[in-house]
Formats: C-alpha cells, structure tokens, sequence
C-alpha cells in the first residue's frame, strides 16, 4: 500500500490559538524556571555582605604566632575553664583553675558568620576563679570561645556548640602543632 503524501486537506485544521496547547507552557517552564532562580541568586548576593573575608590578611596571618605565644603561656600556667549558659535568666557563669585565676579576664563569644553578633566583655574574677556576666539570647550557632587575662599575656580557646552543649569546658591547646 502506498502512503499518500499529506496535503492541507488530509490534515486537521487546529483553530486554537498558541497558548491554548500545553507544548509551549511545558517548553518554558524550564528557561523561566532559571531566569527566577538567577534572580534570587543574585538578589541573596546583594542583599547579604561576605563577612568572611578578613580585609587585612596578612596583618591577621603573623598575629597567629603571638596567639599561639598565648596559647603556650596558658597551658604553662596551667588554666583551665568551665562555663554554663542560662538562656532563661540571660546569665554567663563559670570558673576559671589556674595559677593567675583571680583578677579581671575578658570573654569573647565569637559567632562564626555574623561578626555583628559577637560578644566581648571584661569581668573580674574572685578568689576562687568564679565569674558571672549577663548576656542577650544567644543564637543556635558553633561559638568559638576565647578568655584572655586583661594585659593579654595568655589566652583559652574552645568550641562550643549552643545550645546542644549547656556547658563548655576550655582547656589549653595541649599539640600546638595542631593549631594554624
């Protein structure tokens, strides 16, 4: 049997306009689909600043080693600290053991995106090491924890992970070939 070659009578007359078939919708969803997601990319680009990136890099790279001169001072001293949060009463409170436990230390609680949420504070410590301080809520983040004595010779550094871990115990970086 021959196959006869169509001709504008054998085929079907659609009278439907373009945007009545479903074949042009479904071949644009996918280029539509992308020019709003390359809008919201770059709108969450600008909307929200890199605060990552250090301005002066190689200033903060050689203070590494007068932090770990800190560090070693720390463990020499042998310090240790132990602190607990009370999101409920809005209160910092530990101990700090150690050789040069009393006087005034200062407590940074560092957020690790969000330079604006950071918290630095000076306290004093009594005679057995006890400190307290208030501070606002605190966000469900992974802290870094730094106490330093007032004149900056020593220095504890930790994590903590807020609020799966209520408290923090920082003790002196014991393999200073670890840190970097």
């Amino acid at each position: 049997m021959r196959k006869e070659p169509q001709t504008m009578q054998t085929m079907t007359n659609d009278t439907q306009p373009w945007y009545r078939h479903r074949w042009p919708w479904l071949l644009m969803i996918g280029p539509v689909t992308v020019l709003i997601a390359g809008f919201i990319t770059t709108w969450i680009s600008f909307a929200g600043a890199d605060a990552l990136v250090v301005d002066d890099y190689y200033k903060k790279g050689k203070a590494i080693n007068q932090d770990l001169r800190r560090d070693r001072a720390a463990a020499a001293l042998r310090l240790s600290a132990s602190m607990r949060y009370d999101a409920s009463l809005g209160q910092l409170s530990g101990r700090l053991q150690g050789v040069q436990a009393q006087g005034a230390v200062v407590v940074q609680l560092i957020h690790p995106t969000v330079p604006a949420k950071d918290v630095r504070r000076a306290v004093a410590t009594d005679a057995s090491g006890a400190f307290s301080l208030p501070l606002p809520l605190l966000d469900r983040a992974h802290w870094q924890v730094q106490i330093e004595d007032a004149a900056g010779e020593w220095r504890l550094h930790g994590e903590w992970h807020w609020p799966e871990q209520k408290n923090v115990d920082i003790q002196p970086m014991a393999d200073m070939g670890k840190c970097a």
